[in-house]
Formats: C-alpha cells, sequence, structure tokens
C-alpha cells in the first residue's frame, strides 16, 4: 500500500490553472490530478491562507473518493485565498468563475465546499457565467449524453440537490425546509459507523460518541447517531463545546441542529464551556465513537492516544484528512490511529455528497428521500465491506481501503 501511495503522491496533477483577481489581493487555484474517464470533479473552498499544495492534496483527496462514490473520473479541486467574511467575496466569487467557467463548460465539475455554498453561492453564479450546471464538465467529458439527454439529467441534478426533505427520517424538522445537500454528508458518516458495528460485530445501540465540529457535516451526524440510539456525550466547536457523561438525548441534540447559529453550537451559558477548558477534557471522556467533522489536520497524536486509553472503537471521518499530519494522506498520526482503532477511511464515510452527484447523473432516477439516502448508504455498505472481505480484522481498515481505491487509479 505504501508504495502505491508514494506513486500515486508524487504523480504530477494534469492540469494546474493558477488566477490572480484583478481587483482584489484574491488568488484561486483549480488543480486537475487527472482526467481519468475524459473529466475531473471537486468542490470550491476558500480560506484565508490556502495555498496550492492544500488544493492539490485534496484533488488527489477527490480521485481516491470516486473511487468509491463514482462516477469514474479524475479528481480535481478549486481554492480560493481569501478572507470568507471579508465583503468583497461575492464580487471574487463572481470573477473567480468567469475565469474559470471554460473549463466547467468541458470537463471540470464542481460544488461547494469549506467557506463556499452550493445553493447559494456556486449555482447561481455558475449559471451567470454562462454554465449550465456546476456540473456540466462531467456531464460533457465523462458521460457524453444527447443534448436532449444532458438537459434532462442536468435538470435532475438541479432539484436533486436542493430537494427540501420530506420526512422526519432524515429532517430534524421538515417545516424548516432542509435539503439534500445540507444533510446527505452526515448522514452518510454516521451510516459509516452503523454499518461498521453490522459488518464487524457489535451494535450501534448505546455507544457513547464525541463530535468535532457543528457545522452542517457534524450536526447531521449527531443528528442521525442519536437517532440510531448512539449516546452523544460530547461536542467540541470552535469556540465552545458541551458535555454530558450519560449522553444527550435525541431530543436535546436535535435541540443543538436547529438552534445553530450558521456552523456554530449553540446552547445555554450554563450548558457552554470554554474551548480552553472543552479541549483539556473532551479527549479522555470515555467513549467507543469519535466523529471528526471540524476542519483538516487538526487531531494530535496525544488527543487520539488519550480516546485509545478511555476505550475507542471506530472513527468516522466528516474531515478529509483530520490527523495533524503533513502527509498527503497517510502520515504517522494516521498509521498510528489505523494500527489501534477501526478507522474508516474518509473517502468512503464522508462520500454522501459526491456519491449523490453521481446518483443524479445517472439515467432518470428516484426523487423520494429513502431513495436518494439509501443509495449513498449502500455505496458506503459496500465499501465497507470490500475492506472486511479483504481484512476481517478490527485494524488497518484505512490502509486496506487505501490498497484497494489505488489499485483502480495506478
Amino acid at each position: 500500500m505504501k508504495e502505491l501511495l508514494k506513486i500515486y503522491e508524487n504523480k504530477q496533477p494534469e492540469i494546474v490553472f493558477n488566477w490572480k483577481d484583478p481587483e482584489t489581493e484574491a488568488e484561486g487555484w483549480t488543480v486537475i490530478n487527472s482526467l481519468r474517464g475524459g473529466a475531473a470533479g471537486g468542490g470550491t473552498r476558500m480560506r484565508e491562507g490556502l495555498d496550492m499544495n492544500e488544493v492539490l492534496s485534496l484533488a488527489k483527496t477527490m480521485e481516491v473518493k470516486f473511487t468509491v462514490s463514482g462516477p469514474p473520473i479524475g479528481g480535481a479541486k478549486s481554492g480560493i485565498n481569501f478572507n470568507p467574511n471579508d465583503p468583497r467575496k461575492k464580487g471574487v466569487l463572481e470573477r473567480w468563475y468567469h475565469a474559470v467557467a471554460p473549463l466547467l463548460k468541458s470537463y471540470y465539475g464542481t460544488g461547494g465546499d469549506l467557506n463556499v455554498d452550493e445553493i447559494h453561492e456556486v449555482i447561481p453564479i455558475t449559471e451567470d457565467a454562462g454554465v449550465w450546471h456546476p456540473q456540466e464538465g462531467v456531464f460533457n467529458g465523462h458521460f457524453r449524453p444527447t443534448e436532449a439527454d444532458k438537459i434532462n439529467r442536468i435538470g435532475q441534478l438541479r432539484l436533486g440537490v436542493i430537494k427540501a426533505l420530506e420526512s422526519s427520517k432524515y429532517s430534524p424538522e421538515v417545516s424548516r425546509k432542509y435539503t439534500v445537500a445540507d444533510m446527505i454528508t452526515g448522514f452518510g458518516v454516521a451510516e459509516a459507523v452503523r454499518h461498521y458495528y453490522d459488518i464487524y460485530g457489535g451494535n450501534v445501540m448505546g455507544k457513547r460518541a464525541v463530535v468535532q465540529g457543528f457545522g452542517n457535516v457534524g450536526g447531521a451526524a449527531a443528528f442521525y447517531l442519536a437517532q440510531m440510539g448512539a449516546k452523544v456525550v460530547g461536542i467540541i466547536d470552535r469556540a465552545a463545546g458541551v458535555i454530558k457523561e450519560e449522553g444527550f438525548s435525541f431530543d436535546e441534540i436535535k435541540s443543538f441542529f436547529l438552534n445553530k447559529k450558521g456552523n456554530n453550537l449553540m446552547a445555554d451559558a450554563n450548558q457552554m464551556i470554554p474551548f480552553e477548558e472543552i479541549n483539556e477534557r473532551i479527549w479522555t471522556l470515555p467513549t467507543e465513537i469519535f466523529i471528526p467533522c471540524a476542519a483538516s489536520r487538526l487531531i494530535t497524536k496525544d488527543q487520539i492516544s488519550k480516546m485509545i486509553d478511555t476505550g475507542l472503537e471506530v472513527i468516522s471521518c466528516g474531515a478529509n484528512v483530520p490527523f495533524a499530519d503533513k502527509e498527503i494522506f497517510f502520515g504517522p498520526i494516521m498509521e498510528y490511529t489505523d494500527g489501534r482503532v477501526s478507522l474508516i477511511p474518509d473517502f468512503i464515510s464522508n462520500c454522501g455528497m459526491a456519491r449523490v452527484f453521481a446518483y443524479f447523473m445517472e439515467k432518470k432516477v428516484g426523487m423520494d428521500d429513502d431513495l436518494i439516502f439509501n443509495d449513498t448508504s449502500n455505496t458506503i455498505r459496500k465499501a465497507i465491506l470490500n475492506i472486511f472481505k479483504q481484512n476481517p480484522s478490527k485494524t488497518n481498515l484505512s490502509s486496506t481501503g487505501f490498497e484497494i481505491a489505488l489499485k483502480q487509479l495506478i
């Protein structure tokens, strides 16, 4: 696996598009790792301090993810080095998407990512730039449909991603019109845990869980885990967090989700524990399940060691590469973790959105909540089963998963 990984990591990307905004200090990159299958896909993120290496590593991660989620295309990513809270953000995105529109028309498909919203920013701004849909390049480069078929499938994709959920099984409150895009990634992260116990033995019911990050992914993962009967005992967010050793009830978790401010956890003042204090306490809470859904490259070896000492069994990653390693994929902290607990690789656990895109790009498919969510669940189950067939032990799940994926790419 390590030899395959080295070859894959060191392979130069096929296309690097670099843009400098004429009106602000913003700089952006689209990195296309390969045009496998005639196209490449990956979202657009924005943050201050982002550089091309970050975009490259994410493009390679996307390519691995597509071996699980489909379609069988190359990995790509776009990143803009700019403060997303700057009032000039909209103008930056408009100029960026106009510059990158020829790629989006030909062979590159994008979506939302960190600090860039799929529904409110990516779709309307790319439309204004003359792109039918942010995934148009994948249709043209990979699927090559007839014009009529392309119109039908783009219509299906457009409706499907922003579809308001109608079932309380998938939505914390139906009247608030949460969409597929809001909930599907966190759903997949939680389903990965359920399938893990089902395949490797045990049951998610009654297991204690710690969640890191409470944005769309962390909030949704906590909601679905609590719905399954897991006990969320702690949530750590960027400014503060909450702990309840006996576990928060499903109604309490639902209330946290509904009361979020943007991507921030909100709770009663007497419940909220300041970041410095919770960051000391949460890693030693007895817990079987860990759900890292904050930014990439945050978790230290010391934090993970403490969790292992208190009975950690499984990690399902909502964030890409959650460990504080400098390597693109498989650094020493990740390797240490993979050898001691069941670490479900991020390209399986957080493939929900990529799978939804693939699902709606196929020929006519059902728009029912159950059909959409079951498709993602079954995709994740199949990927974990493939690992189990090659490695029935409860350790080295990630290294086995990478080996399966890289053999398809090299």
